[in-house]
Order: structure tokens, then C-alpha cells, then sequence
């Protein structure tokens, strides 16, 4: 009896141990990729077609998140995730309703001379609050239409009428009304105070407002306001890469999302040997860097946890944690640059994730770690939550730390077309036969590289 009841009980111990180990699905790029795309299934409206911001938590919808949604359908079609005719379906009513969202100088419009405000409301798709019409959350609303119009390329009715209502949209924009006498663009409008005062200028996510603004048939901004942004770059040093620097990953990232910038160069990056492709491997190595480095002593830093980027953060407080002072933020532009440092123990996976096609032999094995080690806090059924602090304890003991319960639809947007571009590069490839895109690159001055080997073992 006594070793039957032994034999039970190791029998089920043996059980829970291995139900234990099951409980965490072996990590894929696949499995994570078709999590991803989920987000966009499940967070864009049926009604207007706009994709939540953020996810269980329901605010208002992203105008920036609605275009990596868009470019989410031929990633879903081309992995067998959606048909075809269910994507050009959801493509097509997607674009009539956001070409039937009102356009005009009120404050409760949806948006103004071809732009969108940055956010809008969950009942009618109008802006939300008092929020800014956007030049660059509207222009990656552009970049997510034109990947429509490129993708949905076959001769029948229905995907005839995306390639023309994203025609009609992209040229409605009056690119060269956001343009100031600085020959900058601003970073927005407001119908109560009129232009914001901040302009687009050093190097950041905005590579592809520029390019889409100089690329319009209808409005275009001069050919020389790519010399007037460039100007404001800073070439600089940061732990041992000497680079282009942007601190926050998702600056390096956005763009490059949507453009292959391998083996092209603007007079910027012929006159540092380099180009936009190498700048951000460089930038997501000195990020890994800083990280593996921790001058501030974070809790779980290491060389597969790593990654600053604007994200969620467990909220602006201050604690004192084993005798030590933290002060903790909210969302936040978190990044390390040589002159720039915001850093307070919150990692965000899409800052690896979103440049897997820069340094694959580091981004992934950071996402496998964070995806092994803390699954049942940070990963969901749409892959990666925001955020995670294991610094962070609000009870002082050192051991709760913090993980975000919300997905961000701009940083799974990123995370997503990113994955399928170094896995197939698809994104890259469908926008190289969009006119509008290639014609911006000519006029800002890209070409193909001519020392290409050089290029290539640039390290």
C-alpha cells in the first residue's frame, strides 16, 4: 500500500513538473510574429476601421498604430494568416472610411488638409481631446496606405478601388502647408493656437514624413528640406560606435520599417562612409552596450535583456528600494545616446524586436530570453506586453518588479513589420515598386552605394 501511495505521488509530481515546463511555449520569431499580427485582428474596428492604441486598457485609436495595421494585411496574407479577398476586404473598407473621416478647420474634426490628429475617440473616429493634427503620426498613416496600394496590385474591382482611394488619400495631403520658413516641417497644428513651435530637425523617426512630403505629385515640400533636416544631425561617439545618434531604438526603427535603406545613400551618409541600414545596427549595438553596462545598477540588466525605447513605465514615482533612491516614469522616450540618457529600468522588447533585421545574432536572443524567462508576466496571447521593471517594487522588497498590462499598437506595429522584413523582407519590397516613396528617395538626394563591399563588412 505504502508503495503504491510513493508511486502516486511521484507519478504526479512527475506531472505538475512536466505540465510546469509546458506552460512556456518554446519561443519561434513565427510564434511571436503570429501573435503580433492578432493585435491588429483584434484591435481594429469594424466600424471605422481605426486600431486601438493601447490594449486591454481602451483609450482612443492611433492614427500611427491604423497605419502599421494597414501594412499588417500582406504580412498576413503572405503567412497564410487571412486570405487575400478577407485582407483587400478590410483593406478596402478601411480606406473609404478613412477617406469619409471629416476634414476641416473645427476642433472636433478628424483631420485637416489631408492630415489626422494624432489620436481620435472611440465612438466617431474624431479627434480626441485637444490633441495635435500630426505631420508624423499622419505620415506613417500615409506609409501604411501607400503599402496598401502597392500590395493590392491585381486587375479586379475590388483591389482596384484600394490602389485608387490610397491614391486619393496620400495626394489630399498638403504637405507643403506643415512646411515653416525655416524650410522644417513642424511637428503639428491646433485649431485653438495654430502651428506647434517644435520642427522636425536632428535625426530621428521622421526619415519617411520627410520623403513622403517631398514624394506628393499634388503638395510637395522643395527637394532641398532633406539639406535643411541633415544639417541638424550630430555624428557622435557612444560607447564605441561612432554613429548617427538617436537614443530612443524606435528612431532608428519607424522608418526603416517601411524603407530599405541597405546599399543607398544621401550626401550625409557618402560623406561618413555609411548609410541609415549600418547607423542603426551601430545604434542597436551601443544601446545593448549602455544596458550590459548599467552605470545606474538596474535590477536583471544583461546581455539578452536589454533595450530603451519609448514605451510604457510603471508610472512617475519615487522609491526608495534597498536603502536606494529611483526615480520611476511613466510613458516615456527612454533611450542612451552621447548626449542624451533616460533610463529607468524599464525594458521594452520591441526596442529589440524592431531591429532584428539591424543585428539579428543579438535581437533575437534577447527576445527568446525575455520571452523564456518571464512568459507568464510578459508575454500574451498578442506576444509581447509593452514593458517590463525589475527594479521597480512599490513594496520595497526587492522582488516584485513591474510588467505592463497593456499592449501599445505603435510598438507592435514596429515589432511586427520588422520581424517579416528580416524574415522575408516584405515590407521593403512592396514599397520599392510605390512611385510616390521612390520618387521622394530621388529628390532626397538617394543613391545606390558605390562602394558597396566596404559597406557590407562596415562593422
Amino acid at each position: 500500500m505504502k508503495q503504491a501511495i510513493f508511486f502516486l505521488f511521484f507519478f504526479f509530481l512527475g506531472c505538475a513538473s512536466t505540465d510546469s515546463h509546458r506552460t512556456v511555449p518554446t519561443f519561434s520569431l513565427e510564434e511571436l510574429e503570429k501573435r503580433t499580427f492578432d493585435y491588429f485582428m483584434a484591435t481594429m474596428d469594424t466600424v471605422h476601421y481605426q486600431v486601438l492604441d493601447r490594449y486591454p486598457t481602451r483609450t482612443f485609436y492611433s492614427i500611427a498604430a491604423t497605419g502599421f495595421g494597414y501594412a499588417a494585411l500582406p504580412i498576413g496574407v503572405e503567412k497564410k494568416y487571412i486570405t487575400r479577398d478577407r485582407a483587400a476586404h478590410i483593406a478596402l473598407h478601411a480606406l473609404r472610411q478613412l477617406a469619409a473621416l471629416p476634414q476641416n478647420a473645427t476642433s472636433d474634426a478628424s483631420g485637416y488638409k489631408g492630415f489626422y490628429y494624432h489620436f481620435l475617440d472611440l465612438k466617431q473616429a474624431k479627434r480626441y481631446k485637444d490633441v495635435e493634427l500630426s505631420s508624423i503620426d499622419t505620415g506613417l498613416l500615409m506609409a501604411g496606405v501607400l503599402t496598401l496600394q502597392s500590395y493590392f496590385d491585381r486587375d479586379n474591382p475590388q483591389e482596384k478601388e484600394i490602389r485608387n482611394l490610397a491614391d486619393a488619400i496620400y495626394r489630399k495631403v498638403e504637405w507643403d502647408w506643415m512646411l515653416n520658413d525655416k524650410g522644417l516641417l513642424s511637428h503639428g497644428w491646433k485649431p485653438e493656437s495654430g502651428f506647434i513651435k517644435h520642427d522636425w530637425e536632428g535625426y530621428n523617426e521622421a526619415m519617411i514624413l520627410l520623403i513622403l512630403a517631398m514624394g506628393s505629385p499634388t503638395h510637395p515640400i522643395p527637394d532641398t528640406c532633406w539639406a535643411n533636416w541633415t544639417q541638424t544631425y550630430e555624428w557622435l561617439n557612444f560607447q564605441g560606435e561612432k554613429h548617427l545618434n538617436f537614443a530612443p531604438l524606435f528612431g532608428h526603427q519607424y522608418s526603416q520599417a517601411f524603407i530599405d535603406f541597405r546599399g543607398i545613400q544621401d550626401d550625409f551618409m557618402r560623406k561618413h562612409s555609411s548609410d541609415y541600414f549600418i547607423n542603426s545596427r551601430k545604434a542597436t549595438y551601443a544601446n545593448r552596450a549602455y544596458c550590459i553596462q548599467n552605470p545606474k545598477n538596474f535590477k536583471g540588466y544583461s546581455e539578452n535583456i536589454w533595450g530603451l525605447t519609448a514605451c510604457d513605465g510603471p508610472g512617475h514615482k519615487r522609491l526608495t528600494i534597498n536603502d536606494l533612491e529611483y526615480q520611476f516614469d511613466g510613458y516615456s522616450a527612454r533611450g542612451a545616446s552621447a548626449k542624451y540618457v533616460n533610463d529607468d529600468g524599464t525594458i521594452a522588447p520591441t526596442a529589440a524586436g524592431g531591429s532584428l533585421p539591424f543585428a539579428p545574432e543579438i535581437c533575437e536572443p534577447a527576445l527568446q530570453t525575455m520571452w523564456t524567462n518571464y512568459y507568464d508576466q510578459l508575454v500574451g496571447e498578442y506576444g509581447f506586453k509593452d514593458a517590463f521593471n525589475l527594479t521597480f517594487s512599490p513594496k520595497g522588497d526587492d522582488t516584485s518588479g513591474w510588467f505592463d498590462p497593456d499592449y501599445i499598437g505603435i510598438d507592435q506595429g514596429v515589432l511586427l513589420l520588422q520581424l517579416e522584413n528580416h524574415r522575408t523582407e516584405l515590407i521593403w519590397t512592396i514599397l520599392k515598386k510605390n512611385k510616390y516613396l521612390q520618387d521622394g528617395l530621388k529628390k532626397a538626394g538617394f543613391l545606390p552605394t558605390k562602394n558597396k563591399n566596404k559597406l557590407d563588412h562596415e562593422e
